[in-house]
């Protein structure tokens, strides 16, 4: 059963086949001549849409995608989709880091509620897709802490706990996160859905 993750980021990749483990996981760079899909929803749910049925048409193979961020209260939920361009550039965590870090400098403690939010989407070659969605709630601090996961992993601390997401390692942190809750409800669905396909 090959699933093309349609993903180009090598923190998600590695997450995504943590938690995919039973399916054959082949990556979007196996297929060259498929580009990057620009991320123009202003939905997690659209862009992860966008993503999967681009991969899925160009690669012939089911495609899974995500889309996914961090929301702050205090900011009616931004950064949100614009999680991984918040600094201006796609992908820069530490200008993303630095920058939502200035934001918050002023907010009293109370004022950190935040959520990690994933959307995870199914998409077949045949226009079929399913999409499901993941919470992380937390609060964030303002001095980050811990050297594994990506993005804003060092400055989130999920409710019940004391350390950040980049405390935590690979396998608690797939235990709890947005991503690993959206995907482990996807997994069925792309069992049901590939298999019958």
């Amino acid at each position: 059963m090959r699933i093309v993750l349609a993903t180009r980021n090598p923190g998600k990749i590695a997450e995504l086949r943590r938690i995919l483990s039973t399916f054959e996981i082949v990556g979007v760079e196996e297929f060259p001549h498929i580009g990057d899909v620009a991320e123009t929803g202003i939905t997690f749910e659209e862009n992860a849409l966008l993503k999967a049925h681009a991969v899925a048409q160009g690669s012939g193979l089911p495609a899974v995608a995500d889309d996914s961020g961090l929301c702050v209260d205090a900011f009616n939920g931004m950064p949100g989709v614009f999680s991984a361009r918040w600094a201006g550039r796609h992908g820069d965590d530490q200008a993303n880091l630095d920058l939502l870090l200035a934001q918050i400098s002023d907010l009293p403690e109370e004022k950190l509620t935040a959520h990690f939010r994933c959307v995870a989407a199914l998409a077949l070659p045949d226009g079929e897709w399913r999409t499901v969605e993941g919470r992380l709630p937390g609060h964030l601090i303002k001095t980050p802490r811990g050297g594994n996961g990506f993005g804003y992993d060092p400055i989130l601390v999920p409710d019940g706990d004391t350390r950040t997401t980049a405390e935590m390692s690979p396998g608690e942190k797939d235990a709890i996160s947005h991503r690993g809750r959206a995907f482990r409800a996807l997994a069925p669905i792309v069992r049901d859905l590939v298999t019958t396909a």
